[in-house]
C-alpha cells in the first residue's frame, strides 16, 4: 500500500488538491494511494498505518523539518512500514514550480513575465528545514536562465514563518531595487492559510500550490517504486 503522509488542513480546498494528486497516482499506475494526516484532519497517519502496517509511506513534505525527521518516524516506530525520503530539493519540484510560475504570469497577460521572483516556503526553525526552499530557488533560477530573456531574473527564497527573510521583507527589498513585476512562486503543496497570506501580499502575481501538478504524481510514484524494489531485494536476500 502507498500512504501519503500529509500535514493536513482545515481548508476544504486542501483536501480537494490532495485528492487530485491521489487520483493522478492511481490513474497513472493502478496503485491505490491512501492519505494519513499529521494534524487537523482524519484519518491520522497513525490510524492509516495501524490498518496497513506494511505500507510504503511517502512524506508529502517540501522540507525536512520536524514533521519529516521527528513526527513521522515516531508514528512508524514498531510498524513494518518503509519510510521514503520527502520531496525536499528534488528537481521535479523546481520544474513543477516553473510551470506554475508561467501559468501565473499568463494570467497577467500573454506576453508578460516577472522581472523578479520570490520562492515562498512555509519556513522552519529546525536546522535543515529550509534547505528545500533554498535549493528550489537555485534550481528555478537556473531554469529561468535557460529560458533566456533580455535581462536576468533574480530569484530569492523567503518564508512565511519561523525563518527569514519573511516574504514582505523580500518584496520590499526587490521593490527598493527597482523591480515592479515581482512574482511569488508558492513553494507550498496545497491551499491554506499560507497561500491566503501570499495572495494578500501585494505581489504582481502568485502561483498556485504544487500538489496536483502532474510532476508530483510522477515523483511520488518514483519514491514508492524505489522503496518497493528495496523491500523485495531485502526479502530475497533474507530468503537465501
Amino acid at each position: 500500500m502507498l500512504v501519503l503522509a500529509v500535514h493536513g488542513s482545515a481548508v476544504p480546498a486542501a483536501a480537494a488538491t490532495i485528492a487530485r494528486l491521489t487520483a493522478a497516482i492511481e490513474a497513472a499506475s493502478g496503485v491505490h494511494a491512501l492519505v494519513g494526516h499529521l494534524d487537523v484532519q482524519r484519518p491520522s497517519l497513525a490510524e492509516v498505518v495501524r490498518e496497513h502496517p506494511h505500507s510504503v509511506v511517502v512524506p508529502l513534505l517540501l522540507g525536512d523539518g520536524y514533521h519529516r525527521r521527528v513526527d513521522i518516524p515516531t508514528v512508524l516506530e514498531g510498524t513494518s512500514c518503509v519510510l521514503t525520503e520527502g520531496l525536499s530539493g528534488e528537481r521535479e519540484i523546481a520544474r513543477a514550480l516553473h510551470g506554475r510560475l508561467r501559468e501565473a504570469e499568463r494570467r497577467r497577460g500573454p506576453y508578460t513575465r516577472a522581472d523578479a521572483v520570490i520562492v515562498a516556503g512555509a519556513g522552519s526553525s529546525r536546522p535543515g528545514g529550509n534547505a528545500g526552499t533554498r535549493t528550489c530557488a537555485a534550481q528555478l533560477s537556473a531554469l529561468l536562465e535557460h529560458d533566456g530573456g533580455p535581462d536576468p531574473v533574480p530569484v530569492l527564497p523567503a518564508y512565511l514563518t519561523s525563518a527569514g527573510p519573511a516574504v514582505p521583507e523580500a518584496l520590499a527589498s526587490l521593490r527598493a531595487a527597482g523591480y515592479r513585476r515581482i512574482a511569488v512562486a508558492a513553494h507550498l503543496l496545497a491551499p491554506g492559510r499560507f497561500t491566503h497570506a501570499l495572495n494578500g501580499s501585494g505581489a504582481w502575481t502568485v502561483s498556485e500550490p504544487l500538489a496536483d501538478h502532474p510532476r508530483l504524481a510522477g515523483l511520488v510514484l518514483s519514491r514508492y517504486e524505489s522503496a518497493r524494489g528495496t523491500r523485495v531485494l531485502r526479502a530475497a536476500r533474507l530468503a537465501c
